[in-house]
């Protein structure tokens, strides 16, 4: 019981609400009837396969991870189901936070390397256009 309130906070702390004032859940944590919380699934709500795939493979480079698969419910629809079954004794929710952190970390990499190149390169023309006069 102690350790579903845990989850049940780890968990609030990734909900996020969305705009115009109206709160809404865009991740939801889903389990079948009598199945522990190494076996979940996270219903992310307003994402499609952009993060989905990126998030799976993020989440199988662990080692604790036996599985990790997401499906998009509908075309029409923008949401995707991540399935996460972990061994031993972690729960699926810590891979999860592990994977949406790792993975921000790459995107700010990225972000990081490209403003970077763009200062680069807009010092270079500046200097090729001050050489010209």
């Amino acid at each position: 019981m102690e350790e579903d309130q845990e989850l049940e906070r780890k968990m609030h702390g990734l909900k996020t609400s969305m705009a115009e004032g109206e709160r809404k859940t865009a991740l939801e944590m889903v389990q079948a009837a009598g199945s522990d919380r190494h076996c979940v699934t996270f219903v992310l709500h307003e994402e499609d396969h952009t993060l989905g795939n990126s998030l799976r493979y993020m989440i199988m480079k662990n080692p604790e991870v036996d599985f990790c698969g997401y499906t998009t419910t509908h075309p029409s629809e923008s949401k995707i189901n991540l399935r996460i079954q972990t061994r031993g004794g972690l729960p699926a929710v810590e891979p999860f936070q592990r994977g949406l952190s790792e993975l921000m970390s790459v995107c700010q990499h990225v972000l990081d390397k490209f403003e970077a190149s763009i200062k680069d390169y807009k010092e270079q023309r500046a200097s090729q256009s001050e050489s010209a006069f």
